[in-house]
């Protein structure tokens, strides 16, 4: 049982490989561009402030899926404006593990990551949303595609 990596997509121009190492993620790998605009990034991990210091540094939105055993994802999401949000998917899976389900009440993610998207310019799915935030899947991955497409993330299906 362990972290299994995870990936990062933001709203920047700029090489994303470099940002995220100097803000502390670990074996970064090149990025990809799902839709213009966007960044994809893979990494093995990253630092208790990583996100919020790419994004001060980047002035983009962005956000982190981190996986367990792709049980379990772990998302923060930032915006340059200060607006943070962070959810547990496959929150059944998650009990198992013991990890606090209370540390993560859904209907406050919710309505933060609905506010997130909206200030990174994208067109969310409420009802799509509550479906990855709740929704139980084989794997992590499955459940986080779910709210790529919920936060409307372009490409990132």
């Amino acid at each position: 049982m362990g972290n299994s990596g995870g990936s990062l997509t933001t709203r920047s121009a700029a090489g994303l490989r470099g940002l995220m190492e100097s803000a502390g993620f670990t074996e970064v790998e090149d990025g990809k561009s799902p839709a213009e605009g966007w960044q994809v990034a893979d990494f093995a991990e990253y630092g208790r402030r990583s996100v919020a210091d790419l994004v001060r540094g980047t002035g983009a939105p962005a956000i982190l899926v981190s996986f367990l055993d792709s049980d379990v994802a772990f998302v923060e999401a930032v915006t340059p404006g200060g607006g943070t949000w962070e959810a547990l998917l496959n929150r059944a899976m998650a009990d198992d593990y013991g990890i606090p389900l209370d540390r993560f009440p859904v209907e406050a993610a919710a309505r933060e990551a609905l506010a997130w998207a909206t200030a990174a310019g994208l067109t969310p799915d409420e009802e799509l949303l509550g479906q990855a935030l709740t929704g139980s899947a084989a794997f992590a991955e499955e459940l986080s595609s779910l709210l790529f497409v919920a936060l409307g993330l372009p490409g990132r299906s």
